[in-house]
């Protein structure tokens, strides 16, 4: 420093208009030279000396090296900018999972009476073919509902332990003939990686949205891999990842070569219906769904990618202690015998009331229905016959579902109760986990399925 100007120090030689000037003294920020030629951050306040006859003599320079400042205040920002995005992502997940909720209430009617009109229909009548049409947009609705309910994470899931590698495994091999020769893929999986508590069904449209995400990002062809391994967030990680929860995990990473995405399109990609394909190439729910599944599994999920570099995905699962995955004892969906047995239907919209009655009539079963629970309560007491099921809605004003089944248990104790909604409300479920011994059937419902169950919640 020594027989320099102060401007020698400077990065640039220009005055930085951010020094402000109060009287004799000039404060701000600039970037500033090192001995050896490097730049860092400084904040400098300069003062002018002057001698009693007010002529300058000279400068008091003090600098301050800011760098770990400025380090912090951007991980400040960032941080607050996750925070945004995590609160944002909420209330929109709330906001679909109440469309989806009441949207399958009219989907119940909808495909419920398309079903049971087509039942009656002659092979040659001129009205099948329509009827038909109607039943298929409506089983395609049900599949976005479905989709806008995982993102939501209002899903009501029966996990188990399983061996996230076998997944895998089961995955490629299904879409396989899905990828076309000119992308490659490669699968590195950790042979001793820790089990992971999931619902096997979810885990695999995890992956199959993510392998169709990357096939869309290849369409001249690639390279697409796979790879897993186990994890541990410790402290320092979770200071600048404040959302996750510090222990081990799973890692289940899928990476393409593809076109990439820009930095906006990056900071949307979860959202619903938010897609950068060209239109009718997507309904932008695939990665919502995904985001919801894991989620609702207890993980996180972060995307790296740059335009025309190629798109990362990065899936943490919580690492479970078990040493073997649980075998899968859900039976498949039995036949719908015809009954005798007394139902009491609880369901405050008519209309979904009107179908499920039918439905249940038209199996043989006798038919008590009530609007809300009180009602409900009132039959249970007057009606002199046994009561086997109670099939009631989840949702209704006044008493709840759960709550009329406490109340009738005490009238009826060997009475069992079969819950019905559009989505998996805290009522019955513990963020959407089924509670063991919990039957439920989810909205909409075919008339077959909901025979089903109900023949299969009576005998169990």
């Amino acid at each position: 420093m020594i027989g320099k100007c102060v401007d020698e120090l400077f990065a640039a030689p220009e005055p930085d208009p951010s020094f402000h000037i109060s009287g004799s003294v000039r404060h701000g920020e600039r970037m500033l030279r090192r001995q050896d030629g490097s730049f860092f951050p400084g904040e400098l306040t300069i003062a002018t000396l002057r001698d009693r006859q007010r002529k300058q003599t000279g400068e008091l320079v003090i600098i301050r090296d800011i760098t770990e400042r400025q380090q912090t205040e951007k991980a400040r920002i960032k941080l607050e900018e996750r925070l945004a995005q995590a609160q944002k992502m909420e209330s929109v997940g709330r906001l679909a999972g109440g469309v989806a909720h009441d949207f399958n209430n009219l989907l119940t009617v909808i495909n419920g009476f398309s079903d049971l009109v087509l039942k009656r229909l002659d092979q040659g009548d001129s009205n099948k073919g329509r009827i038909e049409q109607i039943r298929k947009a409506g089983g395609q609705a049900a599949e976005l509902t479905q989709q806008l309910l995982a993102f939501s994470r209002k899903q009501a899931i029966q996990p188990r332990v399983c061996d996230l590698n076998a997944l895998v495994r089961e995955t490629e091999d299904m879409l396989r003939r899905l990828l076309p020769e000119s992308i490659e893929q490669i699968t590195r999986l950790e042979p001793s990686l820790g089990r992971i508590m999931a619902d096997p069904g979810q885990i695999h449209q995890v992956l199959v949205n993510l392998y169709v995400n990357a096939r869309d990002a290849m369409p001249d062809g690639g390279t697409l891999v796979t790879e897993t391994a186990n994890v541990e967030f410790d402290e320092q990680y979770s200071v600048t990842h404040p959302e996750v929860t510090r222990g081990p995990f799973v890692l289940l990473q899928v990476t393409d070569t593809g076109v990439g995405m820009s930095e906006d399109d990056r900071a949307r990609i979860f959202e619903p219906f938010f897609t950068t394909k060209a239109t009718g190439k997507g309904t932008g729910l695939g990665l919502a769904t995904v985001y919801g599944i894991v989620r609702q599994s207890g993980g996180w999920i972060w995307v790296y990618s740059e335009l025309g570099k190629g798109t990362s995905f990065k899936v943490y699962l919580p690492r479970v202690n078990a040493s073997s995955p649980q075998d899968d004892v859900r039976a498949p969906a039995p036949d719908a015998p015809n009954g005798t047995e007394t139902v009491l239907l609880v369901e405050d919209r008519e209309d979904v009331r009107s179908m499920a009655r039918e439905v249940l009539e038209s199996y043989g079963y006798k038919v008590l229905a009530a609007a809300t629970g009180e009602v409900a309560l009132e039959l249970a007491e007057r009606y002199s016959g046994s009561i086997e099921l109670l099939l009631t809605d989840v949702v209704m004003p006044g008493m709840n579902g759960r709550e009329l089944s406490d109340r009738l248990k005490e009238l009826r104790p060997t009475t069992k109760t079969l819950f019905m909604s559009g989505y998996s409300e805290n009522v019955i479920v513990y963020q959407g986990v089924l509670k063991p011994g919990v039957a439920y059937i989810a909205k909409p419902m075919s008339p077959e399925a909901l025979a089903a169950k109900v023949r299969e919640t009576i005998e169990t």
